[in-house]
């Protein structure tokens, strides 16, 4: 299994998100991290760390770019993405994946996703609860949360990586353009795999959260999907208003 993390000054978080992947006790793993030429002291953390992982130090185009760099040095079956300022919720989310995809029918798989305080990660602020993908989802402005979305390789190759053309919201038109276009076979756990620390490319301004909302509609009629762009954006937007309500019961 293969898990790629993208960085770039991210010396305060690094380490926490290498050492939720190296005590996963699901033994079959590589953890890959692309780092895009930090100036922090990021590369020196990695570096501590380099029995553990495979790392890359270079400039990119963008998160995005970096995801498709770290998706071309995959070797494992399964490939996940964590962010380099998030953690796996325990030691045995591997392993939940692992016994996922024992099916061989399956084609992906995901699970839901808490966030947390910058600096108290205990204190929960949101409760992204993804659930079972039907079609039409997409059109109404639901995605997986995408740091819990384990994808088969061959996946990727068949359908391609991260879209360039959409900066903010590449993560939404995968997960649509597998899903919703390319039907793949996906399976929803519903448990809590990934705590993500408030912020985030997309999420982080009013202004970057219009130009992400404007991003992912761009995307659905790249995708052929029948949407207008007021009405989505708007669906889009209360879909996350149940997330700083819900709390989640359980924590496995």
């Amino acid at each position: 299994m293969s898990i790629i993390t993208v960085c770039f000054n991210s010396a305060s978080t690094i380490e926490g998100t290498i050492l939720s992947v190296a005590k996963q006790i699901y033994p079959d793993k590589e953890h890959i991290i692309i780092d895009g030429a930090s100036t922090d002291g990021t590369r020196a953390v990695v570096q501590r760390y380099g029995a553990l992982l495979r790392a890359v130090s270079e400039p990119d185009q963008g998160i995005y770019d970096a995801m498709n760099k770290g998706l071309a040095m995959t070797t494992g079956e399964i490939v996940g993405i964590l962010n380099a300022d998030d953690f796996y919720a325990n030691d045995t989310v591997l392993d939940q994946v692992a016994s996922v995809f024992t099916d061989a029918t399956v084609d992906a798989c995901y699970a839901d996703l808490v966030y947390v305080d910058q600096k108290n990660t205990n204190h929960v602020t949101r409760y992204w609860q993804s659930k079972p993908f039907q079609h039409g989802l997409f059109e109404k402005g639901w995605m997986p949360a995408h740091p819990t979305f384990f994808v088969r390789r061959k996946i990727y190759e068949q359908f391609g990586g991260f879209d360039l053309e959409f900066p903010r919201q590449a993560d939404f038109e995968l997960t649509m353009r597998f899903l919703e276009v390319h039907n793949i076979k996906a399976v929803y756990v519903p448990n809590i795999w990934v705590n993500m620390r408030i912020g985030g490319v997309s999420n982080n301004s009013v202004r970057g959260v219009l130009e992400g909302n404007i991003e992912a509609y761009r995307a659905c009629k790249k995708n052929g999907l029948r949407v207008s762009m007021l009405p989505f954006i708007v669906r889009k937007m209360l879909s996350r208003v149940p997330q700083f309500f819900k709390r989640p019961k359980v924590t496995g």
